[in-house]
């Protein structure tokens, strides 16, 4: 097995949620000696940051920040204190169009920023649309893209079809014979 496999139930969603999800019903990414190289690479971050402590510390205060918020959305010192760390530079290329780039003084806040700021532009689209799943033993977050915004679960063939077999278990189980 590839050592920089993600072994996590759900990936692909924007950075910000990828961050909380490196926490799952039954694992932790980041309690793996690989774990930070793993997101590192799933995010294309690989070379971007180092892949040390300080990279990691700034994740978790990241994560816990975009947690208080999922708790509380009044509550958002340890979030804007993240994203102090760092700005876009804006700038006109020679081609003659904006360009922007992240900027952060310490290079191992870039991935905690990053992912700071693509929550910002996740609430800017539909702070709605930012869902936990609705089975009850999963922990995992997800932007909802689909059109009628009604998304209800992370993955539909993981947890979706779980609570559907499990509906149609109880449904066979309360009726008369």
């Amino acid at each position: 097995m590839d050592a920089l496999a993600d072994p996590r139930p759900l990936r692909g969603e924007p950075l910000s949620l990828d961050l909380l999800n490196t926490r799952w019903h039954d694992g932790q990414l980041f309690h793996r000696p690989d774990g930070l190289a793993v997101w590192l690479s799933s995010n294309g971050l690989t070379g971007r940051a180092p892949d040390d402590q300080a990279t990691l510390t700034a994740l978790l205060e990241t994560r816990d920040a975009l947690l208080a918020l999922r708790a509380d959305p009044h509550d958002t010192a340890a979030l804007n204190a993240v994203l102090a760390h760092g700005r876009i530079r804006r700038t006109l290329g020679a081609d003659g169009l904006p360009h922007h780039e992240p900027e952060v003084a310490d290079p191992s806040w870039l991935p905690a920023w990053l992912a700071a700021d693509d929550y910002l532009h996740l609430l800017a689209r539909g702070p709605q649309r930012i869902r936990e799943c609705a089975h009850e033993r999963c922990i995992l977050t997800f932007f909802d893209t689909s059109q009628n915004g009604r998304r209800r679960w992370c993955d539909m063939s993981g947890c979706g079809n779980r609570a559907k077999a499990a509906r149609h278990y109880a449904q066979q189980n309360h009726q008369p014979r």
